[in-house]
């Protein structure tokens, strides 16, 4: 029998862990654990989108977030693009009242492009964008891209909880410079900027690291993603944690398993293995060994998965030969076996195999 997320949230405020990390796929529930978890630190009877309350006890990044700000397209004359950014504590504080932009640009700069600038008005309510071409001129009044945009806001509340961290470390009330974070206990992120790229994921899932590990104060972070690499970077990077893995069930309830061990730690390989494979699909260079490479894939996605065996990923309709096929390949021992190209029918077999993996919801949202 499962859960309700409202059930699993409970689970997770009582857990005396500094950083709980959850693994889910995309559409399972996570951006819905994140409101349901505030609704239970934080009940009241209207339960606006608007972050932040000065006496609250959670903050949290989510696809609400997101919904702070907005953009005016200047349908008139397509000139001036302008993102505007919704009355709200969250932003005032970091805006006007620390003066955080200037560092925010830098922030947004390092993980896109360091050319493309954003720029803030008088009123802290609305953002403009440029990118230098040539001859040092700007083009001005850009329309950023989505995921531009997302790690634009993303930088916004990283920059704010950076500010907050350093707020709390002081043991001190009567010595901090505002007393708005007194009484805050959790920071939920829910799927940070999904959309960079290996190297700019990992760094990011570094600097989240690095400032979870900076926080002396009794602060509490719950973190959900359905993305192995940056999942695999925070927990390898972060000590005093709990690791989990969110499923929905087929009657519409909810479970959350502990991970342990070294299946919290397979994914970056996961990564590597997909790419060797998908290259030789790509170049029609399939060889032997690439089924040895398929099996270790399906091997460790199990492992993490929690499936007893390997096998059980396989399509249902030809379990039995598949499994056989992929055994009889990886395992030859006799001379004429070990020829290293594999036949037309048997390279189809990878590429199937391995769309199979990844397309199903085994990899869903990776």
């Amino acid at each position: 029998m499962g859960q309700t997320l409202t059930e699993i949230a409970q689970t997770l405020k009582n857990t005396n862990k500094k950083v709980q990390l959850i693994y889910a796929f995309n559409g399972i529930g996570k951006t819905r654990l994140s409101r349901e978890f505030k609704k239970l630190v934080t009940p009241k009877e209207d339960d606006s989108d608007e972050q932040q309350e000065s006496s609250g006890k959670i903050i949290y990044y989510n696809a609400f977030t997101e919904d702070l700000f907005y953009w005016d397209n200047d349908l008139d004359t397509d000139s001036d693009r302008v993102l505007k950014i919704q009355p709200n504590s969250f932003t005032k504080w970091v805006l006007e009242d620390q003066g955080e932009f200037e560092n925010i640009v830098t922030y947004f700069q390092n993980y896109t492009n360091n050319k493309l600038t954003p720029n803030l008005n008088e009123q802290f309510n609305e953002i403009t964008f440029s990118i230098k071409g040539g001859d040092d001129e700007s083009i001005e009044n850009i329309k950023i891209s989505k995921g531009e945009e997302s790690c634009l806001i993303w930088c916004v509340f990283y920059s704010l909880l950076k500010e907050v961290v350093g707020v709390l470390n002081i043991d001190e009330p009567n010595e901090r410079g505002t007393h708005q974070f007194d009484n805050l206990e959790y920071v939920f992120i829910d799927d940070p900027v999904s959309s960079l790229d290996e190297n700019h994921l990992i760094e990011l899932a570094v600097n989240i690291a690095e400032l979870i590990k900076s926080c002396d104060s009794k602060l509490k972070f719950i973190i959900t993603t359905h993305n192995p690499l940056f999942y695999n970077v925070l927990f390898n990077e972060l000590q005093n944690k709990v690791c989990y893995m969110l499923n929905k069930e087929d009657d519409g309830t909810f479970n959350i398993q502990e991970k342990k061990g070294d299946s919290n730690k397979s994914f970056s390989y996961h990564l590597h293995i997909k790419q060797v494979i998908e290259e030789a699909i790509e170049t029609n260079s399939i060889e032997k060994y690439h089924f040895m490479l398929l099996r270790n894939l399906y091997e460790k996605t199990a492992n993490f998965l929690g499936y007893p065996q390997w096998s059980d990923l396989l399509p249902d309709d030809k379990l039995t030969y598949y499994n056989r096929i992929i055994q009889f390949t990886s395992h030859s021992t006799l001379s004429y076996e070990a020829i290293p190209e594999p036949t037309e029918p048997e390279k189809k077999i990878v590429k199937f195999l391995l769309n199979h993996l990844v397309d199903n919801n085994y990899w869903k949202g990776k």
